[in-house]
């Protein structure tokens, strides 16, 4: 499918969340930076331990709102949160009110989530579901890899112009939404909306999600993402800690008198920074090679190429050999991410789409509130004990994906095979 034959709804939102992208990831990197100096080092930790829960909260609350209410109006909600945030963060005079609005941000974001992703699946067939969402994640790390670049200048020299910049940028998609965006919820749960009142609706919500959680396929399922989460997230985490504590700076080329040298500090960036190019210059491709693959077969691959790639990087610390670790576990990250929100579009029933994406996000949630574990493990045992962790969390979501397909597959109305 050619993005320019995309639905309007879709052209305006992936416009307009990579340009939004670009701009959270100029800010987001450097706020624990800007904590720490002004909080301390110990409270900011501490600080950075809500947004988690903040978004697993607004996940939730976003997906029961897009079934109830309409995918349209929750984007909307979620984007006008975020503008009204970043209007307030641009004109605070305090790091608390700076705080509020950072969470706020985040709220929003997460509330708009669930929205959008369900407007995704309502719009496509299940033939191009994986191809555009991957679209949709290659947009998304463009801002991921340029973002941080950009913001290390304009967060410190101009921040307040970058913040009513993206108060401005994120207003005017608001409206973009306002304007070219058509709600999609299906016309069968449209006829029950008008029987919701708002008194009930924390009830009814926590209802919902009782019945979700207990689908044991789906409870699998969000329990094998978590676990895979713990091993992704270890990037920012314990792959820091060990590429600064035991890989020493060295020469990468050198040819008669020039060189390039790298500090231990730079190799972990130019580790990070070849992911998220992978990332940008992959996602396509690996969707299209794998796009005959069974979702079972891309699940239990990325899961042991994503484990086997991190357990390496514990035997070397050469940088050309680390680079060679990452384009191993960056590939399986890659193929799984497109894959993830299509299972769960076709998984879910259309009239509890949205809550399924919502709930869907937990694995996500609880596997970042778990990931530091391994900060703490690597305290006590040596790094390759450490990365024998990640590798296990890796391969023992590999078996829960297995006991995950035999159990949809015993489903007689089940698409997969």
């Amino acid at each position: 499918m050619q993005w320019l034959s995309w639905d309007l709804n879709l052209k305006t939102r992936l416009i307009g969340e990579t340009l939004f992208n670009l701009l959270f990831w100029m800010y987001f990197p450097f706020l624990t930076l800007h904590f720490s100096d002004t909080f301390g080092k110990n409270v900011a930790g501490l600080l950075m331990t809500v947004p988690p829960i903040m978004s697993m909260i607004g996940n939730l609350f976003g997906g029961y709102l897009a079934d109830r209410f309409g995918r349209r109006y929750v984007m909307l909600s979620g984007a006008f949160l975020q503008a009204g945030m970043f209007v307030l963060f641009a004109f605070s005079l305090s790091s608390w009110i700076d705080y509020l609005a950072f969470i706020g941000i985040g709220l929003g974001k997460a509330v708009y989530s669930p929205a959008s992703s369900a407007m995704v699946a309502d719009l496509t067939s299940e033939k191009d579901r994986r191809k555009i969402f991957a679209t949709f994640v290659t947009a998304m790390n463009i801002g991921a890899v340029l973002g941080p670049a950009l913001g290390a200048i304009f967060f410190f020299q101009y921040r307040s112009e970058l913040l009513w910049t993206c108060a401005l940028v994120t207003f005017l998609y608001s409206i973009a939404i306002w304007i070219n965006v058509r709600e999609t919820l299906p016309q069968s749960v449209k006829s029950s909306v008008a029987s919701i009142h708002f008194p009930s609706v924390m009830k009814e919500q926590w209802q919902s999600y009782a019945v979700i959680l207990s689908d044991k396929a789906f409870a699998i399922y969000i329990l094998a993402g978590m676990l895979i989460t713990i091993a992704i997230v270890q990037l920012d985490l314990f792959l820091a800690v060990y590429v600064k504590e035991f890989v020493p700076a060295q020469t990468l080329l050198s040819w008669n008198a020039w060189s390039l040298s790298l500090s231990s500090t730079e190799i972990f960036g130019w580790m990070v920074g070849i992911s998220g190019l992978l990332f940008v210059l992959c996602a396509l491709p690996v969707t299209k090679w794998f796009e005959h693959w069974s979702d079972r077969n891309v699940f239990l691959l990325s899961s042991s190429l994503f484990g086997v790639g991190m357990y390496l990087v514990g035997f070397t610390t050469n940088a050309w050999l680390l680079f060679g670790c990452v384009v191993i576990f960056t590939v399986g990250e890659v193929m799984r991410t497109p894959v993830e929100q299509s299972f769960v579009s076709k998984y879910a029933p259309e009239h509890a789409r949205g809550q399924y994406m919502g709930a869907a996000n937990l694995q996500y949630s609880l596997g970042r509130f778990l990931a530091p574990v391994t900060v703490i493990l690597s305290e006590w045992i040596m790094p390759i004990g450490v990365f024998t962790f990640i590798l296990l969390c890796a391969l023992l979501s590999a078996v829960l994906y297995v006991k995950l397909f035999q159990i949809v597959q015993k489903r007689e109305s089940s698409p997969y095979s």
